[in-house]
């Protein structure tokens, strides 16, 4: 699937994911892997889903504010430090550029992106 066409719609909770292990020097525990798919470019903005399986991951964040579909997981904000944050369906998280994050995710995490 490629990006959305004016005046269509799609599920995002079964679009089908391309996913790829996640660079091992962002790895903390497990295997996990991730997958992003782009469905709309506004100007500057992309909006699109991204997924993660089960494992721990550190991060440098871009802007960005997301809705989670489905999965469950927590967010470590190591810098700068914040209080963790514990995410499920339907919960809207803003990160902002360059900061850094440790993700600990125990049930596959999707969530929609605009960033």
């Amino acid at each position: 699937m490629s990006e959305l066409v004016p005046g269509t719609g799609v599920d995002a909770a079964v679009v089908p994911l391309a996913h790829a292990p996640l660079p091992a020097d962002e790895v903390l525990i497990g295997r996990p892997t991730s997958a992003t798919h782009p469905l709309a470019t506004l100007g500057e903005v992309e909006v699109g889903i991204w997924e993660m399986t089960p494992g721990t991951a550190s991060d440098t964040e871009a802007d960005e504010v997301f809705v989670v579909l489905s999965g469950h997981a927590r967010i470590e904000f190591v810098e700068p430090a914040l209080p963790a944050i514990e995410v499920d369906p339907g919960l809207v998280v803003r990160l902002s550029e360059g900061q850094r994050t440790v993700w600990t995710v125990t049930e596959t995490l999707r969530k929609i992106y605009i960033a």
